[in-house]
């Protein structure tokens, strides 16, 4: 899909045709779509390819007046066992005439890139690196929204560990891990993105935008560090989760140990009493021949039960 758009009275409008300084927004693009942008604006053919691998990494390259940026975006993903988020490329394309975006899908940021810069009313697409640096800012922003989406995840599973016996927590965690290696590579990625654009190779800085440029790299230096606290924080609750469920299961075991001690104890009796030799109450004792034998046998059975019972919640065994 192919959304064009310029920059009139400070904000970004719609546009029916591609004119000069404009911003053309590509997403999800068939090969008609790429062809056409090729021929049309003469934008170099592996420029436009770049992005469109999902394993691309990100990077800064200039060729024949025209400057590619890859930079990774986070996006939610259904894909797999409990992950949350994964990252993506997307390339900006600058020409001496129009800047390009090309991705995958149909990211959200496109549409909150819009609603922030029409904030200010003073957007002008005829400076390339304002477009760059705001839409990094973005994107470096909704690493951090979706990094405290994490942290509130986490706190959800540390109430829950303490209950947990099964894997599914755990792999929850798990799930969560990886993502935060996703962001962390993407974001180490993206930094070294933003110190080639300082170094004034690519395109020509002025102190403005250098001052924005700063602000942009210290919002992902807290995007990075972000990710390690967390990814660090998630580690000591895994351990702590294995700890957890393996002292839960050595509680469970210990209890079935002593009911099956106590269990024992009127089992051995009963199974005495269906021998062929005299036992107690029966021909043997002062209460030989008694017709209580039976409960009398039960008692005994019970107070001993009893007995072992409170030693062994003594010994803290129960």
């Amino acid at each position: 899909m192919i959304k064009i758009f310029r920059s009139e009275r400070g904000v970004l409008v719609p546009s029916e045709e591609i004119r000069e300084n404009c911003w053309i927004c590509l997403t999800n693009p068939t090969e008609l779509e790429i062809n056409y942008l090729e021929s049309r604006l003469r934008i170099l053919p592996e420029f436009l390819r770049y992005p469109l691998d999902e394993e691309e990494r990100p990077r800064l390259e200039k060729e024949e007046n025209q400057v590619l940026m890859i930079i990774r975006l986070p996006t939610p993903t259904t894909a797999g066992l409990y992950v949350r988020y994964e990252t993506i490329p997307i390339g900006i394309i600058v020409t001496e005439e129009n800047i390009l975006t090309i991705c995958l899908v149909e990211h959200p940021i496109f549409e909150d890139f819009i609603a922030f810069v029409n904030k200010s009313k003073t957007f002008d697409l005829s400076k390339p690196v304002i477009f760059l640096l705001h839409f990094f800012y973005k994107a470096t922003s909704l690493y951090i929204k979706y990094l405290r989406q994490i942290d509130r995840t986490i706190e959800e599973y540390e109430e829950l560990i303490f209950k947990a016996l099964t894997n599914e927590e755990f792999l929850k965690m798990l799930s969560l891990e990886k993502t935060l290696t996703y962001f962390n590579t993407s974001l180490q990625g993206n930094d070294v993105v933003l110190t080639k654009l300082q170094s004034g190779r690519y395109l020509r800085l002025t102190e403005e935008d250098l001052e924005l440029l700063e602000d942009v790299q210290i919002e992902n230096k807290q995007a990075i560090e972000m990710t390690k606290i967390f990814t660090s924080i998630l580690a000591n609750t895994m351990d702590a989760y294995a700890s957890i469920i393996n002292n839960n299961v050595n509680l469970i075991m210990k209890f079935l140990a002593t009911m099956a001690v106590v269990l024992a104890i009127p089992t051995i009796v009963y199974s005495m009493y269906g021998m062929n030799i005299p036992l107690p109450f029966q021909e043997l004792g002062p209460l030989k021949g008694t017709p209580h034998a039976f409960y009398i046998v039960n008692v005994i059975i019970v107070l001993v039960c009893t007995l072992i019972l409170i030693f062994f919640r003594r010994k803290r065994f129960l």
